[in-house]
């Protein structure tokens, strides 16, 4: 009797332990839940690589002082400005933000003179 009570018991409990671990699988394994994890992956190599970037730049600077230090380079605290376009008159910005029409620019696709 105990036997049988036995085995009765520890069958239940192993259905119950493979049934939760079959609904977690299912759970784990649906399209949202990937989506999620992908997502949370994605963001956290990106977070990974803004600290490498960082860690890399501050060790440039670093490396670059002491050279600067070493070779007895002045060094400047900002680069060289930029000369402005209007001290270039070859130089002239696009207006990107005027619709092509306005600007002069005409297109139309039945004026084409394809030769079949």
């Amino acid at each position: 009797m105990f036997r049988r009570m036995f085995w009765f018991l520890t069958g239940a409990v192993t259905g119950v332990w493979a049934t939760v671990k079959v609904n977690r699988a299912v759970r784990r394994l649906s399209p949202d839940s990937l989506a999620a994890t992908a997502a949370d992956r994605a963001l956290e190599t990106g977070a990974r690589l803004r600290l490498f970037a960082r860690d890399v730049r501050a060790g440039m600077a670093q490396r670059e002082g002491e050279l600067h230090d070493a070779l007895g380079l002045k060094v400047h605290d900002q680069p060289p400005a930029l000369p402005a376009a209007e001290e270039h008159p070859g130089l002239t910005a696009r207006n990107t933000d005027v619709p092509a029409a306005r600007r002069g620019i005409t297109y139309n696709a039945y004026d084409r003179k394809d030769e079949h």
